[in-house]
């Protein structure tokens, strides 16, 4: 049975009585906050528990020109908190899933095998793909059943990331364990002397909660009276998990370490932060023109940063914590590193990376504005855009192939927007235009009533794609449109 938009509600207590109020104007009193859950079970102490690596996936076969995998989602039992069994989600039974390391203009194919008891969605978030492999949310694969995801991957090396798009159950399937990383290389980047092999370690770091017997913590409030705004925010976890272990510690050399950075969490943003240095190489659509050094990185949910950072520049026995400025507490700390040994390097970052067409606005065909905003749904409250929640039906655009476009984004209060298909360079926040050469990206988060122009050009593959919130409770909740490219 496919999942409906007033079954998600209920799950998610916003679905009774309606809130008086114009469609598309907040129909809260305040600014909706994300809910954080506490959890009952003993948590760990911070960097008790080393950083562990997800298996890197193997192909089932290969051929000339392309590479097949098969993920299986089942339901498994794994041990994310010390002496305690947590039942997941998980593809191929693990949480995150396998690491999938594809080459940019190899086809590969990755048969979805659904062994779990209801129906999903598989969708490669980053990726340039066709519409019939894309995951639109009701593309639904149903218990029992599969489906062949076909990635071309006519696009730049980057870091990417898979995870399920199922519609309205998008943020409890994400919380369960439904997501993984998935690395696209080619020749330019193998080509700089970046740091590789186990110097080049991705770093998916989310938030969960837990009960007292190791179980994930994730409301269903039902219909109880004052409740049905608390979880509008999004939900927030009071454990920092990287590559699913809770405030882990990585062992490293004195020597350059690059770090794929991937916020998985459903509506935490990071504001990461070593105490040093970060060399800021790549985001969401691969690498920069040039390296950026910083001192801390913004992470909204679903946008990705390969960094690198010098662990010469510590003495050994030296611990270096990677912190999460945006949090308080033991939120505030995601993992810590220890430098234990001295090593050869003959790594480097070079004053240039690659070339990064900037798109010209003054050659779009079209402007299109995108409003996200509080309204009433359905006998109650959700996430709109332009005033309407998702209708798979209906297309909110039809952008021509191979035109230049700008959209206009305007936010009431924080999400984290999601474009389908291909990346974009910002234009502009709040008028001003961002400092540095431009980027490719494929989430950008809007503050508390901003507004950023991003400027995009869809290519190679007409049909149906979303763009979306990626609070994914804000997701669930209706903040979604379709578009079609014809």
């Amino acid at each position: 049975m496919r999942p409906t938009r007033r079954t998600a509600l209920r799950l998610l207590g916003l679905g009774a009585a309606a809130t008086a109020g114009a469609s598309g104007c907040s129909l809260l009193a305040g600014t909706p906050q994300p809910q954080l859950l506490t959890s009952a079970a003993p948590l760990p102490k911070p960097y008790a528990v080393p950083l562990p690596l997800p298996e890197v996936a193997e192909p089932v076969r290969s051929s000339a020109g392309a590479d097949f995998y098969e993920l299986t989602e089942r339901a498994a039992e794994v041990e994310v908190l010390p002496g305690l069994r947590t039942p997941i989600q998980g593809y191929g039974g693990t949480f995150p899933g396998p690491t999938i390391q594809a080459r940019s203009g190899r086809r590969t194919a990755v048969k979805l095998i659904n062994q779990l008891g209801e129906p999903t969605v598989l969708h490669l978030h980053g990726g340039h793909t066709p519409a019939e492999s894309d995951g639109f949310p009701t593309d639904l694969v149903a218990p029992g059943a599969s489906r062949e995801y076909v990635f071309p991957l006519e696009q730049r090396a980057a870091t990417l990331w898979y995870h399920d798009h199922t519609m309205d159950y998008t943020g409890p399937r994400v919380w369960r364990g439904l997501a993984g990383m998935f690395l696209v290389r080619d020749a330019e980047e193998e080509a700089l002397p970046l740091p590789s092999g186990e110097r080049d370690v991705p770093l998916l770091i989310c938030d969960r909660s837990f009960a007292a017997d190791g179980t994930m913590v994730y409301p269903a409030l039902g219909d109880r009276p004052g409740v049905r705004e608390a979880y509008m925010g999004g939900v927030l976890g009071d454990v920092i998990l990287v590559n699913g272990a809770p405030w882990p510690e990585l062992r490293v050399a004195r020597a350059r370490y690059r770090l794929r950075l991937c916020n998985a969490s459903n509506a935490r943003a990071y504001e990461l932060a070593t105490g040093g240095p970060m060399v800021r190489i790549g985001g969401d659509g691969g690498l920069l023109a040039a390296p950026r050094t910083v001192k801390q990185i913004r992470l909204a949910p679903g946008e990705r940063a390969d960094v690198v950072i010098d662990f010469s520049a510590y003495r050994l026995g030296q611990r270096v914590e990677l912190r999460n400025l945006a949090g308080e507490g033991a939120q505030g700390r995601v993992m810590r590193f220890a430098v234990d040994r001295d090593e050869s390097d003959d790594s480097a970052v070079p004053a240039r990376l690659s070339t990064v067409e900037p798109l010209d606005p003054a050659r779009a065909t079209v402007t299109r504005d995108f409003e996200f905003g509080s309204g009433s749904m359905h006998g109650g409250v959700g996430w709109l855009i332009n005033g309407r929640p998702f209708d798979a039906r209906r297309m909110e655009a039809r952008p021509r192939l191979g035109d230049i476009e700008v959209w206009r984004l305007t936010s009431d209060v924080a999400h984290p927007v999601h474009v389908h298909l291909d990346h974009f360079q910002v234009l502009s926040v709040n008028g001003e235009r961002p400092p540095g050469p431009p980027e490719w990206k494929d989430t950008v988060e809007l503050r508390d009533a901003q507004t950023v122009e991003i400027v995009t050009r869809f290519t190679d593959y007409r049909g149906r794609y979303v763009l979306h919130c990626h609070n994914l409770e804000h997701e669930d909740m209706a903040m979604m449109a379709a578009f079609e490219v014809v």
